[in-house]
């Protein structure tokens, strides 16, 4: 069995939580952004450690609000079962706040905090220096390059991707990305660990974006591009493709929904490495709106106003 550590979504005051699965179960669904983290599955033992007590008490809060979203679905007919359900999960579940300690006793470290180079590089570079030299390093990232991350700690062989995808218990795929530096076996280990996650996982060399960013990104900026140029207004250019092409989302709903901040990171770091590439030129309107603080549906207000 597997002990893994968890690192949640860093916040600006610089908090951040870190769970801590322990070797008598798996994990089941990890929920990132509000909630942090959930862990629902039969066995487990789960240690949130953030550097303050509020945030600890928060994610708390949310944990036991999503389990209980998640009882009343799966346990519609037998409440009581649901009841039990989260009882059971509630149990496993205790809190920290020092993340070195707590790192001693891992398998397995994956971050999902902001998506800053420096940031997760000083992050890993203090983890390496207290867990155990078996321990295999991930991060979440979705635009980064693993192998820059990695190049801050001492275990390049035991350092890869996971990139999960939001609403994670909903969302079945997993790319598990291998780094130049990355072993085989570390390989291997992060395609066992997401099945066990009941994740589809699929491998992906470390390349900007991995798969699904990689196209997905330049598709929405290619969209904002096509607006800016006057060729066609944003409602029906997310009209067309969700009658034309099938998406459940256009391009400037799911760009609202992700962040236009977060969007505007990824592009401005691909188009910083590659200023030639022309599917990674910055977008005018795009950085007129984050500028402006109109970041999507967390701010109310994107390309579109949201209640």
């Amino acid at each position: 069995m597997t002990e893994c550590l968890l690192l949640g979504e860093l916040r600006p005051e610089l908090h951040f939580p870190v769970f801590l699965i322990e070797r008598s179960c798996f994990l089941h669904h990890i929920v990132e952004r509000n909630d942090d983290f959930v862990a629902a599955s039969t066995g487990h033992s789960v240690v949130l450690v953030d550097t303050s007590e509020d945030i600890l008490k928060k994610s708390a809060k949310g944990i036991e609000s999503s389990l209980k979203r998640v009882a009343k679905k799966k346990f519609a007919e037998k409440p009581e079962d649901g009841e039990a359900f989260i009882q059971k999960v509630l149990k496993n579940i205790s809190t920290s706040t020092d993340p070195a300690s707590v790192v001693q006793g891992t398998d397995l470290v994956v971050d999902a905090i902001v998506e800053n180079l420096k940031v997760k590089q000083d992050l890993f570079g203090a983890l390496d220096k207290a867990a155990p030299e078996h321990t295999i390093f991930a991060s979440n990232t979705s635009s980064l390059s693993i192998a820059d991350i990695a190049s801050s700690t001492a275990r390049l062989d035991r350092f890869g991707g996971l990139h999960f995808f939001n609403p994670v218990p909903m969302m079945k795929l997993v790319e598990v990305i291998k780094a130049p530096g990355t072993s085989q076996q570390t390989f291997d280990a992060l395609l066992e660990f997401s099945k066990a996650l009941g994740k589809h996982p699929v491998s992906c060399k470390d390349t900007p974006g991995f798969i699904v960013n990689r196209l997905l990104v330049p598709y929405m900026l290619e969209a904002v591009r096509l607006h800016e140029r006057g060729h066609g207004s944003k409602e029906d250019i997310d009209v067309a493709m969700k009658l034309g092409a099938g998406y459940p989302m256009g391009p400037f709903e799911l760009l609202d929904y992700v962040g236009l901040d977060t969007s505007k990171f990824i592009i401005d770091g691909w188009h910083e490495k590659d200023p030639d590439n022309p599917l990674f030129a910055p977008s005018p309107l795009l950085n007129k709106l984050v500028a402006e603080g109109k970041l999507g549906k967390k701010t109310g207000e994107g390309f579109y106003k949201h209640k």
